[in-house]
């Protein structure tokens, strides 16, 4: 059988990140998609124009609907936006028999808000503990830990925050440092740094949301963690690397360049 991904997280009307960018990394990286939507979204390449969040009791619903049915071998998390909204699906997937990727989505590529300030203490407590892997980038270590990262030797230090919260891996981002594109990964033992050269692309609308469902997906497939997040390291370098423009602002990243590469 196909391996099964269930992303929760918000929808982008876009098409660059959230839900649409989640189920277009699981098409190609060969695994079944699902999805448990947690807000609407007006967005496009310019930012985010309005969010609806979706009654917690309709998250629980659709998230019943898939695990307790078609079963699932990875579960990915976004948009979460309120505190009621990450508890619930921190208890639900804490209940499930899978591992998490969990992306503590805070903002947006443009800098809109995504969580509740709120929200904050939830999810270092009750989602973070979840976590199989959690997947924060520079801006969302400062917002859950107060640390501050301005060079690759404080990458240790934040991993090192965020593990204290309980995930068992952490990858931390550390694509808004100069120089190449270096993440660190580790569960506070070993330690695997990965490192790709930096594209000369501003069209990066979805990065976080693609790394994130590309890891869900090795993990699916059977991949230890390290392993699974090495190939979405990868995977998602070529598609930045492919990003393209789309309407007025900053485009998203290319879910299907390998597709296209093969064409």
């Amino acid at each position: 059988m196909i391996p099964r991904v269930l992303t929760v997280a918000g929808s982008d009307s876009g098409g660059g990140a959230g839900i649409q960018a989640d189920l277009k990394t699981m098409l190609a990286l060969g695994v079944h998609g699902m999805s448990v939507i947690t807000a609407v979204t007006a967005q496009n390449s310019l930012g985010v124009q309005g969010a609806w969040e979706l009654p917690v009791e309709a998250v629980r619903a659709q998230y019943r609907s898939v695990v307790d049915d078609i079963g699932v071998q990875a579960v990915k998390t976004g948009m979460l936006a309120s505190a009621e909204l990450v508890e619930a699906v921190a208890e639900l997937i804490g209940g499930t028999d899978a591992p998490a990727v969990i992306d503590p989505v805070g903002v947006s590529k443009h800098g809109d808000s995504l969580l509740a300030s709120s929200a904050l203490e939830s999810v270092r407590t009750k989602l973070l503990p979840v976590a199989t892997v959690a997947t924060p980038n520079l801006d969302e270590v400062a917002q859950l830990t107060g640390v501050h990262v301005e060079s690759e030797e404080q990458l240790r230090q934040a991993a090192a925050a965020v593990l204290e919260y309980g995930p068992r891996w952490v990858l931390i981002k550390g694509g808004h440092l100069p120089g190449d594109a270096v993440d660190l990964l580790t569960d506070g033992s070993a330690e695997h740094w990965l490192r790709a050269p930096r594209h000369d692309n501003r069209h990066t609308h979805g990065t976080g949301c693609t790394l994130a469902s590309a890891i869900a997906s090795g993990l699916a497939k059977g991949l230890a963690v390290p392993e699974a997040v090495t190939a979405a390291k990868e995977y998602v370098t070529g598609a930045i690397e492919a990003g393209f423009a789309l309407g007025r602002g900053i485009g998203p990243v290319d879910h299907g360049w390998r597709f296209r590469a093969g064409a």
